[in-house]
């Protein structure tokens, strides 16, 4: 039987519900959908429905993080959007993961691209910073108008994936974490309750699957909405650059969790499969 929350979410507009003698309204579409009906042509392309600017966050500007970049959609019309803090991994800047910025705004999301503090920092500290970064965009940025404070997500790479898993763990209440290719000593993750896509990548010799990016997956609750992703023959830096299946299924997870769009199910569940897919698990069907 559909869940409460998911017939919430239903689009029951030319009917109208009489009860005790009142009528009522119909239950509304979902608020929070952006742009038109997603395709694969839609998802795995460059760049989405929405035109998008950015502008930079200097260090000197903000505390709890080493500054960044903000890509989000400049159209004041369609409300306001969901928010993604994204960080680089060890010894790297944002520019690593410069490329999601825009491809993952002009889908409808607000998206900052993080400075870390030190490129030495370690995945707790990359955690906090992901959060900073988000608190920082919804409080005092030139965009917060623009932000939906109660639908944020985080990503990172490698040492920033872990700290994605960290963020996770210590704000319940974000709606989505995307780790890529993470690294981090800590193996279990059993108290996420953010919905989580982990990335990783077959030949991964950083941050292998079989330590790593596999044993955080399973650690998550059984009843969490979660996903693994395994990149075919990639290597630990596969999502450092453009990547349509990293992109695609990012896109796909966000929209899903941070917007609740269930229109972008269909590229979740069943569970994809291709030539650039080693491996996907997934607990089909999403709760969320």
């Amino acid at each position: 039987m559909p869940s409460l929350k998911r017939l919430t979410l239903v689009a029951v507009t030319a009917l109208a519900v009489t009860f005790g003698g009142q009528v009522t309204p119909a239950l509304a579409a979902n608020p929070y959908e952006r742009g038109p009906a997603p395709t694969v042509a839609s998802i795995e392309a460059t760049r989405g429905p929405f035109a998008i600017a950015q502008t930079t966050v200097a260090r000197s500007g903000v505390t709890g993080f080493g500054g960044g970049t903000i890509y989000y959609p400049t159209t004041t019309t369609a409300g306001t959007f969901g928010a993604v803090a994204i960080s680089p991994g060890y010894t790297a800047s944002q520019s690593s993961v410069a490329w999601l910025g825009p491809r993952l705004a002009s889908q409808g999301f607000v998206i900052i691209t993080i400075d870390t503090l030190s490129t030495l920092d370690q995945p707790a500290s990359r955690g906090r910073q992901l959060l900073a970064a988000l608190d920082y965009l919804t409080a005092s940025s030139t965009v917060r108008t623009r932000v939906d404070a109660g639908r944020l997500g985080v990503m990172g790479h490698s040492m920033g994936g872990g700290g994605s898993l960290a963020a996770a763990t210590s704000r319940p209440g974000l709606q989505a974490a995307i780790p890529l290719t993470p690294w981090n000593t800590t193996k279990t993750w059993s108290s996420v309750q953010v919905p989580t896509l982990i990335i990783g990548a077959e030949n991964d010799s950083v941050a292998p699957v079989a330590s790593h990016a596999e044993p955080f997956y399973t650690s998550l609750p059984a009843g969490l909405d979660k996903a693994y992703l395994e990149l075919n023959n990639a290597s630990h830096s596969a999502p450092t650059s453009s990547n349509v299946t990293v992109a695609k299924y990012s896109i796909s997870w966000l929209k899903r969790f941070i917007d609740n769009d269930t229109r972008y199910e269909q590229f979740l569940c069943p569970k994809p499969a291709g030539p650039a897919i080693q491996e996907y698990r997934d607990t089909c069907p999403h709760a969320g």
